[in-house]
């Protein structure tokens, strides 16, 4: 069905972006959420705060779900393929004893998507067990790794994390504090780690603090998230975001405060803001919600239409529709609904029922959509193949005029720092202008939110000087050094 789509003009779109995403079997185009890390030092309930610390962090990977704990003397772990309650039952829980606990949701961004991936990923060397767990990619994992393989190591896994148990491994220090924060010097990326042997637990946040991870307390126990939202699924408090360059140890000393690398240009991903984190996250005191709210006045403010209704895409556009219509005035309404019991994945085996596919995840309110000059909020446009066919549900119920406002700028470059983007040619923002989008995704009128807008909505992040947002995908200026962007075939080295 998608090979044979009318646009306005009534000729037909048989090609580039639409087959290529069809035959990826990609049904909403979006970008793939990286992971997530949670961690327990000090609970006597520490695997069943996992779980439910696990569970908050979903959206972030839906292939693999792990938890690692230790009782002092010897690990305890269980790691699978799968959703977390698909992974964890009570038993399971149960059985991973110890106050110690490190876990992680999984995407795959790089390295296969199979269990041997699936973390944390545990490990013998010669001080004792050691326990590791990411979020984030390391750009020059792949030259680390050659550069290891060559000096006789053997990976057992396609992850990059285990890069840098290797490094641990290889390191001239015993002790484990000494021995991460060298290997932590030879990584260039964005990442939070988490650390575990059986006497300690040490967190470590990239240097730009491009992914968030945050601390928090429970009662006499710390926690450690990637995002504020799962301290609030199991009653913590939060305490601060864990510093860009800051190494934390956690042991029977209690918690010390320390530095691999000095602090760099903090560069926190835009993308956290604009759709990844949950919208009642803070991300450096920023909350998410209210981060995209603004955005959505901030448009209103820059591509004002005159309409009948404003609708989001969920889920997380929503409040970005809400600060549009609350900007314009024009009355918010649920003019798209999202059926939650579809499943993570099912078979598509024609064209014609992956279109269906589409319906069964998305549908369109025709009692309030019908008739009506619609204003679509959405908060990223990547190769335009799902803002295609959500334009075409709303028609298909009967609106008038379907104009489509994007909560950020153009993506038009690839992402190395743990999320999975298509290579620049698949990207329709790097391909075409914002006409020629227009008429591919058949819209009536099409606005995106300027960068400097973006700035001003999400606001400043700390009072640390310098402080800022990473925003190359669409202005290709990358806070670190980077492979060559024109010619990179793959564009993200992944979370694993």
């Amino acid at each position: 069905m998608f090979d044979a789509i009318k646009s306005p003009a009534g000729t037909l779109w048989t090609g580039d972006f639409y087959n290529e995403g069809i035959n990826r079997e990609n049904l909403f185009d979006k970008l793939k959420e990286e992971c997530g890390v949670f961690g327990v030092y000090g609970h006597p309930e520490a695997s069943h705060l996992c779980y439910y610390g696990l569970h908050a962090l979903q959206h972030r990977g839906q292939e693999s779900a792990g938890i690692c704990t230790t009782d002092g003397s010897q690990f305890h772990y269980h790691r699978d393929m799968g959703l977390v309650k698909e992974v964890f039952d009570n038993d399971k829980l149960v059985s991973l004893q110890g106050l110690n606990a490190i876990a992680h949701v999984r995407y795959s961004t790089a390295g296969e998507s199979k269990l041997a991936n699936a973390q944390p990923l545990v490990f013998k060397y010669r001080e004792g067990d050691l326990a590791v767990a990411t979020n984030g990619n390391i750009v020059n994992a792949p030259e680390i790794r050659s550069r290891l393989e060559r000096q006789g190591s053997i990976f057992q896994t396609s992850s990059d994390t285990e890069v840098v148990a290797h490094l641990i491994a290889r390191s001239k220090h015993d002790d484990i504090v000494e021995a991460a924060r060298e290997s932590l010097t030879n990584l260039n990326g964005a990442y939070a780690f988490l650390f575990m042997t059986n006497d300690k637990l040490i967190a470590a946040r990239d240097p730009h603090g491009l992914r968030p991870f945050v601390l928090g307390k429970l009662g006499d126990a710390w926690v450690f998230a990637s995002e504020s939202c799962a301290f609030d699924a199991i009653g913590a408090v939060y305490v601060r975001d864990i510093e860009p360059g800051e190494l934390l140890i956690f042991d029977e000393n209690g918690m010390k405060e320390d530095r691999f690398a000095p602090a760099s240009k903090r560069a926190v991903c835009a993308m956290e803001y604009i759709y990844f984190s949950r919208p009642d996250s803070d991300i450096d005191t920023i909350n998410v919600h209210s981060a995209r709210k603004r955005m959505g006045r901030q448009l209103a403010m820059e591509a004002f239409v005159d309409a009948d209704v404003v609708t989001g895409v969920p889920d997380s556009s929503i409040s970005a529709a809400i600060g549009f219509a609350e900007q314009t005035g024009i009355p918010y309404e649920l003019g798209l609904i999202k059926n939650r019991y579809t499943g993570r994945t099912f078979i598509q085996p024609s064209q014609e029922l992956r279109e269906q596919g589409v319906k069964m995840k998305l549908s369109a309110v025709r009692k309030v959509v019908e008739g009506k000059r619609v204003v679509m909020i959405d908060d990223s446009i990547v190769r335009g193949t799902t803002s295609l066919r959500i334009v075409n549900l709303l028609r298909e119920a009967g609106a008038k005029e379907v104009h489509v406002r994007i909560s950020s700028p153009p993506f038009k470059n690839p992402c190395f720092y743990g999320i999975d983007t298509p290579d620049r040619k698949e990207l329709i923002a790097a391909q075409k202008t914002i006409e020629e989008i227009r008429i591919a995704i058949n819209a009536d009128s099409l606005h995106f939110l300027s960068k400097d807008g973006l700035i001003e909505a999400v606001g400043r992040l700390s009072e640390a000087e310098g402080a800022g947002h990473c925003t190359a995908c669409f202005d290709n200026i990358y806070p670190t050094d980077v492979p060559d962007v024109e010619n990179a075939a793959a564009a993200c080295g992944g979370c694993d």
